[in-house]
């Protein structure tokens, strides 16, 4: 029992000295790599189950269409208005971020839930776990993932059509 108290007080140690005042939750942390590790490791396990094998290559469309379909994926679940029920419970509503995007803030209550409000509100922080996802999606069922990247790719394409027509209607009416 005194390894598991000596492991305890040097992590607690380790905190202290690498966050000083302020309240990092490194352990939350560390479990959020433990998921996503556990998260690569079921994903591997399925992959044998069902017989997938790895592209010799992966080429430079799937490449660009997985980029921009994992791009507009976090961007729609860390930040749009309509997934905010998703965020809820880890985070908590600011203020209007620009076209259908929400700040919200982390509140500093609790290692694990801070840590999953800050993952879940980070498009960056996001980015990884939905592009594994993605990736894994396109070796085990290339089909629907393929199309359900084309899906999300075209809804990127569309918001970046309506910004730019409601910067030329801004442009030609001033």
């Amino acid at each position: 029992m005194s390894v598991v108290k000596d492991i305890s007080a040097k992590a607690k140690q380790v905190q202290r000295d690498y966050a000083g005042d302020a309240d990092r939750p490194l352990a939350g942390y560390v479990g959020a790599m433990g998921a996503y590790g556990a998260f690569v490791g079921g994903l591997t396990a399925l992959g044998r189950v069902v017989g997938a094998r790895l592209p010799r290559r992966v080429g430079a469309a799937d490449t660009v269409l997985l980029g921009t379909a994992t791009f507009k994926a976090s961007r729609m679940l860390a930040k749009a208005a309509i997934t905010s029920p998703l965020r809820a419970p880890f985070t908590r509503y600011e203020e209007p971020a620009g076209e259908d995007e929400l700040n919200e803030s982390v509140p500093a209550e609790g290692h694990a839930g801070h840590a999953v409000g800050e993952l879940v509100s980070c498009p960056f922080c996001l980015d990884v776990w939905i592009g594994t996802g993605l990736a894994a999606g396109l070796v085990m069922a290339p089909k629907p993932t393929r199309l359900a990247a084309t899906v999300l790719t075209a809804v990127g394409a569309a918001d970046v059509l309506h910004l730019l027509y409601d910067a030329a209607k801004k442009l030609a009416s001033g």
